[in-house]
């Protein structure tokens, strides 16, 4: 190689150079992606209402009641996985919504997910739904909604934006899943099941590990 030669580097010497340049190329791929990965290091739990705040109802079936259950069942299944967690809530109280996200605030590098079940007026609407309010909790929404509807093969009612209060005031990635409809039939037996309610949290969960893989 008269170019090495002319630059007074010998053929081994430009061979080392390339090695040690890529390697440090894979390593600072490696790192960032590392950084990306962990991204967040804990997940404020939001379980809906509380207290004087049904939520949605149907005879004495409040949401709740459902949304704490699942929000239990959501922390314990992230801590097996090895991420910390928090609830904004741990008994039936009521919470502003303006304190919800705070506790989230309070907490670097942290995720907020709150946990509800829907209710309309008239009869017919089934399935899950996951709300956002900015782009990084566009992708997390994506993620928990993405495994919710494909695990529970119930109706798939998207991703959606919405200036929910409790989105709009996160400072981090967060998101609002809504577990069915207590207002029909079919969705309500299928929340009255504490199975169901497991798979939920676990789906809920998994969506969240995958926003950390990204």
């Amino acid at each position: 190689m008269k170019f090495c030669s002319a630059l007074g580097f010998s053929r081994a010497a430009w061979g080392r150079g390339w090695v040690a340049l890529w390697l440090g190329v894979w390593m600072a791929a490696w790192s960032t992606g590392a950084a990306e990965a962990a991204r967040f290091s804990r997940v404020v739990i939001d379980p809906g209402h509380g207290g004087h705040d049904n939520g949605g109802q149907f005879g004495y079936l409040y949401e709740k009641h459902l949304a704490l259950d699942v929000s239990f069942r959501l922390q314990r299944y992230l801590e097996g996985k090895g991420i910390k967690s928090t609830l904004t809530r741990e008994r039936d109280v009521f919470i502003p919504l303006e304190d919800r996200p705070s506790v989230a605030n309070r907490i670097g590098k942290s995720i907020f997910v709150s946990v509800h079940f829907n209710w309309v007026s008239y009869g017919g609407p089934a399935g899950t739904e996951t709300f956002y309010h900015n782009a990084e909790g566009q992708q997390l929404a994506a993620q928990i909604q993405g495994q919710v509807a494909r695990g529970l093969g119930t109706p798939n009612r998207g991703v959606k934006f919405a200036r929910f209060k409790v989105l709009r005031s996160c400072a981090m990635p967060s998101a609002l899943v809504e577990g069915g409809f207590i207002s029909t039939g079919n969705d309500r037996a299928r929340v009255l099941d504490p199975r169901y309610r497991q798979r939920l949290a676990e789906l809920i969960g998994d969506g969240i590990l995958g926003f950390r893989r990204m």
